[in-house]
């Protein structure tokens, strides 16, 4: 099995020069492999006592200016965020050989980016958003669906996008590219931007 997936690995001519282009091929490469919520990844934040935390998220959208997710904004994960100001996403992709880890900036997108994206939530979602307190301690599973019952009752038909809820954006700043080989000399190649620079530096590390 790993022989089958084992395509030589990556050299910097497949690599080139922009980790935003490459990131979204090996990705199309993912989805093509495993169709079922291609999009989870690892998220990683430290607390203000300096604890890191790490957790399954599901990315919803990237581009040029960085990588969306969206989470209840009274979670631990978005008061790490909002503390802190930065990330690291962790994509494992095993049957293809390849991870891809990404460290960066984050901060919350616009108000209209989050109502766009939430009104295409299916309505089971939308009022999960408003009914969980998340990461907050609860009695139990009934107090849960209480909650769901109420919040159904109060907004029966359309559900507006509560205050609470919103999206973040990850503006990488490094990117590091993983390929597996059977020798376990693996292929690390690496992008950064220098502060105050936005040119991307591509290094090769040693495995």
């Amino acid at each position: 099995m790993r022989e089958q997936y084992n395509d030589g690995g990556l050299d910097e001519s497949e690599a080139g020069d922009d980790p935003q282009q490459l990131f979204a091929s090996w990705f199309d490469d993912w989805k093509a492999t495993e169709p079922f919520e291609a999009n989870v990844m690892i998220l990683s934040t430290v607390d203000r006592d300096g604890w890191p935390s790490a957790r399954a998220v599901l990315l919803k959208d990237f581009d040029d200016s960085g990588l969306v997710f969206y989470t209840n904004y009274l979670s631990d994960k978005a008061r790490d965020l909002d503390i802190a100001g930065r990330a690291t996403l962790t994509f494992v992709w095993k049957p293809l050989f390849r991870q891809v880890r990404i460290t960066g900036t984050a901060s919350r997108v616009p108000e209209q980016e989050s109502d766009e994206y939430f009104a295409s939530r299916p309505r089971g979602s939308q009022i999960g958003a408003w009914a969980s307190d998340q990461s907050s301690v609860i009695a139990g599973r009934t107090a849960l669906e209480e909650s769901v019952a109420r919040i159904e009752h109060r907004f029966p038909d359309e559900v507006p996008r509560p205050s609470h809820w919103g999206g973040y954006r990850v503006t990488p700043r490094v990117c590091e590219f993983w390929h597996g080989r059977v020798s376990r000399l693996h292929d690390r190649i690496r992008f950064r931007i220098e502060t105050g620079s936005d040119v991307w530096i591509r290094e090769r590390l040693s495995p």
